[in-house]
């Protein structure tokens, strides 16, 4: 039986809809990252964290295991403005990374798109992996290794001895190309493409499916924002579940140093190991609470956003056409 078709594709991404995508997307990306950047950096720390470590000696505070703790410690000791580190490489990304995501996703739509330009749920999925795939190559992977490095970096703002390796995004990429070449900032490509595949497979077609279904019991064709919101949380807390280990596994080798001569899959078989062996299956979901709560919230924002500024941007071109057109007329 064929699956149930969810939406209409587009004709094709032209000027006026990956111009559309690159604003909306990047202002829903914008307002998403300011948000819910602290709880990304928590889960980061969870993530590197080995609980099994030796037990602190002289008195000192054991580790915090919740991402509450973790949380305060990082702002106890390292200053409230810890919490954003990495922001800049995000924020720097999020322009072409949503319009990426969205355009491509529209595009593998459309070459998916029956003869009356419906589209089956088994496609919105198909496109949504593939629009993970050319985000992550594209712009996440580099992203997310300066992320890491700088959201890794343990130091005090108020110990002037304490100073950082990595200052800021730009010079953070810049040390690991000269110490370590180019290609480290493609560290764990695959796990990235394999995680943000999984991720905006299930959040598109989630997110698509449920927008259908309210449309349709509503009997509306627009749905109102706080809608977009709820719909695109529940929808973005799917990923994380289905995929967390992949992250988990994909942090440590980003985290690390790059190794002359050990190859990727190497990498990746090592790490898993360690971190089974050395520290339980339970230590790759780590991270997932506030991992959850980061995405979740995030693609809630994101979704919103989107949707309100794209109906803003068609508000405006469809005010421009008729004022072109009275003026011809």
């Amino acid at each position: 039986m064929a699956s149930k078709t969810t939406t209409t594709a587009a004709t094709g991404p032209n000027k006026k809809t990956l111009t559309t995508h690159l604003f909306a997307g990047g202002a829903a990306g914008l307002a998403e990252a300011l948000c819910c950047h602290p709880l990304d950096t928590i889960k980061v720390r969870m993530q590197l964290n080995n609980m099994r470590r030796a037990p602190p000696t002289n008195g000192a505070p054991a580790l915090p295991k919740s991402f509450l703790g973790v949380g305060q410690r990082i702002v106890q000791r390292e200053g409230i403005l810890a919490l954003y580190k990495g922001l800049g490489a995000v924020v720097s990304g999020i322009v072409p990374k949503m319009a990426i995501r969205f355009s491509s996703f529209e595009l593998y739509k459309s070459w998916l798109a029956d003869d009356t330009g419906k589209v089956a749920t088994s496609g919105v999925f198909l496109a949504g992996l593939g629009a993970g795939v050319t985000e992550a190559v594209a712009v996440v992977t580099p992203m997310d290794v300066v992320k890491i490095r700088l959201q890794a970096q343990r130091h005090s703002t108020v110990d002037p001895q304490s100073a950082p390796k990595y200052k800021n995004a730009i010079h953070t990429a810049y040390t690991i190309i000269k110490e370590e070449g180019p290609m480290t900032l493609y560290k764990g490509v695959a796990l990235t493409a394999l995680r943000q595949a999984t991720n905006q497979a299930v959040n598109f077609t989630f997110y698509q499916e449920f927008k259908r279904i309210a449309r349709q019991m509503q009997g509306l064709d627009e749905l109102p924002s706080y809608q977009h919101l709820i719909l695109g949380g529940v929808s973005g807390a799917m990923g994380p579940i289905s995929n967390a280990p992949i992250d988990t596994i994909k942090t440590r080798i980003q985290k690390s140093t790059s190794i002359a001569g050990e190859s990727g899959w190497a990498r990746f078989v090592t790490v898993t190991r360690d971190i089974a062996q050395k520290e339980g299956y339970k230590a790759f979901y780590r991270g997932l609470t506030p991992r959850v709560l980061r995405v979740a919230p995030g693609q809630a924002i994101t979704f919103m956003v989107y949707e309100k500024v794209k109906s803003w941007i068609d508000i405006w071109n469809n005010h421009k056409q008729v004022n072109v057109a009275s003026q011809h007329a």
